[in-house]
């Protein structure tokens, strides 16, 4: 029997909530509104009350998986930054800041590909690189943690301010290559350890690169 009892805004969560659940399993094209609120146990018309199509469904989602991949990241530096010294410097902490931004997309995209093809589905532009609803715990999405990294780079003077500008883009291309190449491309069958290896030598290949 579908549920009719949602208070206003448990809807939307719960649709979104189902639509996680698809997504993990088989990534965005499993995102459909009738499988959607059959998860949720209502009624099939009662996702057109928050969500004009099954595009603007997907996008929440999409939105809803970035903030699953911010908290990984969260975590990836909270790891990265606890194996330093106490004494580290500001050169130290920047590079480990960048470095664990890297580790955690990736380890999320290989734990998770399928919220990592979801957090990633077809976006017109940059829009919602800073959105409330892509963040993680900390308050920040994971476009505006790399970011943050890189201002922290520049501040330590590891970054030239004037190699700043478009650091973003040549830093989570290359990140973003080896993520999509390893789950859905042809290096999909690289052992984990070797993919390990691979995935440490390019995080350091963008820090020396930038």
């Amino acid at each position: 029997m579908a549920r009719t009892t949602y208070r206003h805004g448990d809807l939307q969560r719960a649709l979104v909530e189902a639509g996680l659940e698809l997504a993990r399993e088989s990534g965005p094209d499993a995102v459909v509104l009738r499988e959607t609120t059959r998860k949720a146990q209502v009624a099939a018309s009662a996702a057109y009350r928050h969500f004009a199509d099954r595009d603007a469904l997907v996008h929440a989602v999409s939105m809803a998986a970035q903030a699953h991949l911010a908290e990984a990241i969260e975590r990836a530096q909270a790891d990265e930054l606890a194996k330093l010294p106490p004494d580290a410097d500001a050169v130290a902490r920047s590079r480990a800041l960048l470095r664990s931004v890297g580790a955690g997309y990736l380890g999320f995209a290989w734990a998770e590909p399928g919220w990592f093809r979801a957090a990633f589905w077809v976006h017109e532009d940059l829009r919602d690189a800073a959105a409330p609803m892509a963040a993680g715990p900390g308050g920040k999405t994971p476009f505006q943690m790399l970011a943050h990294a890189l201002d922290a780079m520049v501040v330590a003077g590891v970054l030239p301010a004037d190699q700043r500008a478009g650091a973003e883009v040549l830093a989570w291309s290359t990140v973003h290559g080896l993520a999509t190449l390893t789950i859905d491309g042809p290096l999909r069958v690289i052992d984990p350890a070797t993919r390990r290896a691979l995935a440490e030598r390019l995080l350091l290949m963008v820090e020396r690169g930038l």
